[in-house]
């Protein structure tokens, strides 16, 4: 393949078309972060003396700004930044250093075909990857009709009338439908039994979730039925179909025997199954969970892929994560939003039942189009297939003397092979093929889609190589899916799934969503604590990539060389940049590092105590309480209720800071049970806390940890490393602060840096293989043994491309944009918290609660109205009710900032027509927006003011104009009509198809 170089900053002309200055000469390396950050070097003088005159440079602004106390004495000790073909090259190495061979190893894992058209049009298009959690409903339909598919084609296929728009993956979505069995018991204690039958890497995590959070929980061979529980009551049965072992099992006299004990039930399903297994919900279980992976989402060494969770009715407001769910809009027209959303994104609290914050939006978009795609009968007859070669499998093994354990399975064939499974192992893969061992005298082997008859030869090739051969073995003449257990209700009868049957039409169809969507790659998305920031072609290139794409997670290491030289190199400047001795990249979400690092700071104390105890201390108390400062995001307090914590909260000051009297109040009631305290820097309030060090300083005297919540690390990379100014563990956003896209959601990594005396406590590696962690410590926090790993190439990439110098001018050019964000709006809307000299961090609050008291018009009516012109908002009422948070990024040049600034200093002339009493506020153009097309070419226009004003109210629109596709929508309405799933068909009698 060949790659085109980039021109070097001194072959292009500068934006006045004149030669690029001295300075600004230099290679083609240097010129990606030009690219890459926003401003150019002639726009800094200008946006400096906006700021303030007493700046006579940019060092001299982030010398007020950041405080000396945080500052780095040593620059950043990384590689010099490269070219974009540079990069490219080396990551082409690198993945040619990983081995690809077929994968037949299963385990939750399936090779698949991602059809062109949805990889082209969804996974590498930036129309969907460069969006933004749709909290903002109205220019965000196209990607909620996408989940609302994937919704529906879980609650379709698991015979359960809601299910979420996703979760992280199915071993962590095993561990949540776990503790909401548990919270579902009215009061009962007991125990939740997981089948033994269950996936390892499930059984593992979960096993570990439920120990940090005190649930009871069993592992038990169900082939008897119910354990004997010794009394325990029974609150939750998991069952896996087909089991771990490939085992096709009649679960129904299982569940009814659960639900007989008064327990709930989970069926862990295996999604494309269903097409041809009785489903969870007709079996009467309770909840269904599980893997999209296989519906189009590659391998990608472990993720990102979209897991799910669907409920019976009386459970869906017990459920994790996001929904989608139907309402409408101030016309009465069909809309999407989420539902039930303020429990997401303001997470309660000590009441948190869980830390879900970022999903797997884009990946579950994939699995929805991969359904719309082929529809319910392209999805049965790939079942069909795969069923069809693993029943040649089987007898083909039988036929060769080999004894197949399970007569009735689904994909996965089960060999004993005394003693000689390592052989077939090692035979298969000589011949190109991975199979699984699952001990010394089992062998499993799945078929998938991509499994062809050659592959089924190859197979039986090994097994005849490495086992003796002997008398052909008995077959069977039951099929291997008997009538009794394969479904016969219908599924996907919505029009959706039936409608794109050509690549004319599925095309149209996503360019269509996408149309409806205010992505990145249309417009500024200023949100403050969200880091929106460009996530560059060159970076996101290499994902999809054979040699990073098509990695089973648990491929013996040797096959996996490129992954571990690329996650080496990552985490090793990862720990450069941040301070700490080491980090993991296996939390696969900025949630899931959270709670990671609250476990390893567990796990320390927990050392501790055990070694004080051994040396004949007496009443050593149990460090289990966690401070969090009022301001802090929910998923903190929800993190440290998974872990185990007792939540204490820290007052904050008026400035935004921890209010250190209180602090110290906290400390002296709770001191020798204070585990750690969690803060976020720059504070959550978007400003750089000058006494961040006398915090750390005074729970590090109390014995305890302090975990520095690495959200706004794009305020510090080059600056500050939170290793050195008093952290022990942060976690990482590489979904912000290192350019990985949000992609609607989700996907997210949340690595955790740690000091060197937390290190043994890093989660585990092997514990997807063991159930037990690397010396004991720690458990696995993910079902792969490295997380989202497909996705750390673009992180890679990042930090190759910019070099350290290219990455504190990233950090500084952000710092500098939020100020001159900040002083052009402060005569409008007053900025709420600012740090030394007066200055904020890469972000700024912009308080309108005096507005709506004088006006009435809200920070939600002016979040509406920015839509109009052509915005996405800033974050609504976070951490503040009633403002909005402004995060600029240094990837906005000058011209956006300014169209934005323009945007809200029109915005706020409406303001004042309304407190002239041109309109009132429920008559204004603020109140009525958004404005649709459809509403402004309608013939009755009853409102106050003009058409003009409502479409175009500054003239810059009049070129590329974006139309919301909705009006306002009605949020409690969509809430007391709770409606989770594709409208019926009668809904849509009159759209046309495509």
């Amino acid at each position: 393949m060949t790659h085109l170089e980039i021109l070097p900053t001194d072959a292009r002309a500068t934006d006045a078309g004149t030669p690029a200055p001295d300075h600004a000469r230099t290679d083609a390396a240097r010129g990606f972060a030009d690219r890459h950050v926003g401003p150019r070097p002639g726009d800094l003088d200008g946006m400096l003396a906006h700021v303030g005159a007493g700046w006579p440079g940019l060092d001299a602004l982030i010398d007020a700004a950041v405080p000396a106390s945080i500052r780095t004495d040593r620059p950043l000790d990384l590689p010099a930044a490269r070219g974009e073909s540079e990069v490219l090259a080396a990551l082409r190495a690198i993945a040619d250093k990983n081995t690809v061979l077929t994968q037949m190893i299963g385990l939750g894992y399936h090779d698949t075909v991602t059809p062109p058209v949805i990889r082209r049009n969804v996974l590498e298009s930036p129309a969907w990857y460069t969006a933004y959690t749709p909290y903002q409903p109205e220019i965000s339909q196209g990607r909620l009709e996408a989940l609302l598919n994937f919704q529906t084609v879980v609650a379709d296929l698991s015979a359960l009338p809601v299910a979420n728009a996703s979760l992280l993956d199915e071993a962590t979505a095993v561990a949540e439908a776990v503790a909401l069995m548990h919270r579902s018991a009215k009061g009962r204690t007991g125990v939740v039994v997981l089948d033994a039958d269950c996936l390892p890497q499930t059984l593992a995590v979960t096993l570990g979730r439920a120990e940090a959070a005190g649930l009871a929980v069993r592992v038990a061979d169900l082939s008897a039925g119910l354990p004997d529980l010794g009394g325990e009551a029974l609150v939750g049965l998991v069952l896996q179909a087909p089991g771990a072992s490939g085992a096709v099992r009649d679960l129904g006299p299982l569940v009814a025997a659960a639900k007989d004990a008064g327990a709930l039930v989970t069926v862990a399903a295996d999604l494309l199954s269903l097409t041809l297994l009785t489903p969870p919900g007709e079996l009467g279980a309770d909840i269904a969970v599980g893997s999209a992976q296989r519906f189009g989402v590659p391998l990608f060494y472990g993720g990102p892929h979209a897991a799910y969770m669907a409920v019976r009715t009386g459970l869906e407001r017990s459920l994790p994560g996001r929904l989608v769910g139907v309402s409408i809009d101030a016309d009465g027209a069909r809309a999407y939003r989420l539902a039930l959303q303020t429990r997401e994104q303001h997470i309660r609290r000590e009441k948190a039942t869980s830390n879900i914050c970022t999903a797997q939006a884009l990946l579950a978009i994939v699995a929805s189009m991969y359904a719309v795609y082929h529809g319910p009968d392209g999805l049965r007859e790939i079942a069909e297939r795969v069923h069809a070669r693993a029943v040649a499998l089987a007898d083909g093994l039988r036929a060769g003397g080999v004894t197949v354990e399970h007569a009735q399975f689904f994909d996965t064939v089960r060999a004993v092979v005394p003693g000689r499974a390592r052989a077939v192992v090692a035979a298969a893969a000589a011949r190109g093929i991975n199979v699984w061992a699952a001990d010394d005298d089992h062998v499993q082997v799945t078929c998938d889609e991509v499994t062809t008859e050659a592959h089924v030869e190859q197979v039986l090739a090994a097994f005849a190589a490495a086992v003796d051969p002997g008398a052909a073995a008995d077959g069977l003449d039951a099929p291997a899916i008997p009538a009794a257990l394969r479904r016969t209700t219908a599924y996907l009868t919505h029009p959706v799934f039936h409608r794109h049957r050509s690549e004319t039409a599925m095309l149209r169809y996503l360019r269509a969503l996408s149309d409806k969507d205010l992505a990145l790659d249309r417009t500024m998305i200023p949100l403050g604590s969200c880091t929106m920031k460009l996530n560059a072609t060159v970076e996101m290139e290499a994902i999809s990539w054979p040699g990073f794409a098509g990695l089973h997670p648990f491929v013996p290491a040797e096959q996996a060389a490129g992954y571990a030289e690329l996650i080496g190199d990552l985490t090793a400047w990862l720990a450069e940049i941040t301070g700490y001795a080491a980090v993991s990249v296996q939390p696969n979400a900025g949630s899931q590092g959270e709670f990671a690092g609250l476990l390893a700071i567990r796990g320390y104390h927990e050392g501790r105590r055990a070694e004080a105890l051994a040396a004949g201390e007496q009443d050593v108390p149990v460090r289990d309480v966690c401070l969090i400062p009022a301001s802090a995001h929910g998923t903190n307090a929800a993190s440290a209720a998974l872990a185990g914590m007792r939540v204490v909260v820290v007052a904050t000051a008026e400035d935004g800071s921890v209010q250190l009297d209180d602090l110290r109040a906290k400390l002296e009631q709770h001191g020798s049970r204070v585990a750690a305290i969690m803060i976020t820097y720059p504070s959550t309030h978007g400003v750089y806390e000058e006494d961040v060090r006398e915090v750390c300083d005074l729970v590090h005297a109390a014995g305890g940890q302090v975990y520095i919540d690495g959200a706004n690390l794009n305020a510090l990379v080059g600056l500050a490393r939170p290793g050195e100014f008093g952290g022990d563990v942060s976690h990482l956003n590489l979904h912000k602060t290192f350019c990985i896209p949000h992609g609607g959601g989700g996907p997210g990594v949340g690595p955790i840096g740690v000091a060197a005396h937390l290190v043994p406590y890093l989660p585990a590696t092997d514990a997807v293989f063991t159930g037990v962690a690397d010396g004991g410590a720690a458990p696995a926090v993910s079902a792969a043994p490295f997380g989202s790993a497909g996705i750390l190439p673009i992180s890679w990439a990042y930090v190759a491309l910019m070099g350290g110098d290219g990455l504190r001018r990233a950090t500084e050019t952000a710092v500098l944009s939020a100020n001159y964000l900040a002083s052009r709006l402060a005569p409008s809307f007053p900025v709420l918290y600012t740090g030394p000299a007066g200055l904020v961090a890469h972000e700024c609050i912009l308080d309108l609660r005096q507005i709506t008291k004088d006006t009435g018009v809200t920070a939600e009516d002016v979040a509406k109205r920015l839509m109009d012109y052509g915005f996405h908002a800033p974050t609504l009422s976070f951490p503040v009710a009633g403002t909005l948070m402004v995060e600029p990024t240094e990837s906005e040049d000058v011209a956006e900032l300014d169209r934005f600034v323009d945007a809200l200093v029109a915005i706020r002339g409406e303001i004042d027509a309304v407190a002239a009493g041109r309109w009132s506020v429920a008559e204004s153009p603020l109140r009525g927006a958004p404005h649709t097309a459809a509403a402004l070419v309608a013939d009755d226009w009853d409102k106050p003011y003009g058409r003009e004003l409502a479409a175009y109210p500054v003239a810059a629109l009049r070129a590329g104009k974006y139309w919301p596709p909705v009006r306002r929508i009605d949020g409690a309405h969509g809430d007391r009509n709770l409606v989770c799933a594709c409208p019926p068909i009668e809904a849509y009698a009159e759209e046309p198809a495509l």
